[in-house]
């Protein structure tokens, strides 16, 4: 199984272009992603990603590297997660407010945040393998964004 090293699209084994985007690159193997866009391969990339949304954001709007799909789609679920889990620590926040249900939300937040951070490690390790690990929901909506563009 390879994807072409342009728009991501999976294509045949030995073909030399793309059905989707009509392209003569190269074909990758379906767990790594090595093309070099500007400098960086797509893997270190799509790992610096997810450090803070700030590198996620300029990866969308520089040149060389909103052009691939994989580093879109990773700086999307980057970003999405980040405003995801800042969402959930406002609710659970607001929530510690009301009297009696501290002693309830503050073992949510030591669950969420040690998930979060579990989670963190893991969308990392699987950027820097050149996976496309998506997580349930944000998953879908970055790949929604990563194709749109």
């Amino acid at each position: 199984m390879a994807f072409c090293s342009v728009c991501g699209t999976q294509i045949a084994d030995g073909a030399t272009t793309c059905p989707a985007c009509s392209s003569r690159a190269s074909a990758t193997s379906a767990g790594t992603s090595q093309s070099s866009t500007g400098g960086l391969t797509d893997n270190v990339a799509g790992m610096l990603a997810y450090v803070t949304p700030i590198p996620a954001i300029i990866f969308l709007v520089t040149a060389p590297y909103n052009r691939s799909r994989f580093i879109r789609f990773h700086s999307f679920q980057s970003i999405f997660f980040c405003v995801a889990m800042i969402a959930i620590g406002i609710a659970l926040s607001i929530l510690s407010v009301i009297p009696f249900l501290v002693l309830i939300t503050l073992p949510l937040h030591l669950i969420v945040w040690v998930g979060g951070f579990i989670l963190w490690i893991i969308l990392l390790l699987k950027a820097n393998q050149g996976q496309t690990f998506k997580v349930p929901v944000i998953g879908d909506m970055a790949e929604k964004q990563a194709d749109a563009i």
